[in-house]
């Protein structure tokens, strides 16, 4: 009997070329499309973007782009949020939602990292292990701070690449998988931090999840999406 791995890995093959131009693709567009963040400015260190990807969970963007001076204004690095106070940071956080769960995860963290003069450790397994680690901020910290090609796995970016390659068969995205061996094969590259915020980008912008603008997608030409839509017409 063939194995899982081996039918994903298979089927990753077929798809070789397609992640070769969906890629190239995607980045030109993102030269000219792509979203400006504080947390994307190239001198932006870890902490920035770490903290970034931990805020912007289960909220827009622009909302945290906007809010992202301030706190960063009063909270520059791992010492000072260690420093505060809970309820402090609950009514900083406020404005975005979520403050009491987000409040008591980047103080136990802060916490955390100020014991360790703000290194993260070097395996996945460890940084896992941290206060509100999850398999996103994890592979978060593998990408900025470790520079390893991990994949910033979101429902958005789990759209876009099912639209263009295929579905996942399990619900929970975090464990199916073919999405996950999918999403590391596509930043599997130099550019990976650059192809992440791209994908991103795209299914903010183009890949949304009602009435996606197919006809303005810049890898449309190797969407499976687009092409069904194309024949359905």
């Amino acid at each position: 009997m063939v194995s899982t791995t081996t039918r994903i890995e298979t089927r990753l093959n077929r798809h070789a070329q397609r992640v070769s131009v969906f890629r190239e693709l995607l980045l030109v567009w993102f030269r000219k499309e792509g979203r400006r963040f504080p947390w994307r400015d190239p001198d932006a260190s870890p902490y920035i973007r770490v903290i970034s990807e931990i805020l912007l969970q289960r909220t827009r963007a622009e909302t945290i782009a906007s809010f992202f001076p301030r706190f960063i204004h009063r909270f520059p690095g791992w010492n000072d949020l260690a420093a505060a106070r809970e309820d402090e940071l609950r009514t900083f956080l406020e404005p975005i939602g979520l403050w009491r769960r987000r409040a008591l995860s980047l103080l136990l963290l802060g916490n955390e990292m100020q014991t360790r003069k703000g290194r993260f450790p070097s395996t996945r397994t460890d940084i896992e292990e941290l206060p509100g680690m999850g398999q996103y901020v994890a592979s978060a910290v593998m990408l900025f701070c470790h520079g390893n090609r991990q994949p910033l796995l979101d429902v958005n970016m789990a759209r876009v690449l099912e639209r263009c390659f295929g579905e996942r068969k399990l619900a929970d995205i975090r464990h199916d998988p073919w999405l996950q061996a999918l999403s590391r094969r596509v930043v599997k590259d130099r550019r990976a931090i650059k192809i992440n915020w791209a994908i991103l980008d795209l299914g903010s912008k183009i890949c949304t999840i009602r009435q996606p603008r197919c006809e303005s997608c810049p890898v449309r030409s190797c969407c499976r999406y687009a092409l069904a839509n194309r024949q359905a017409r």
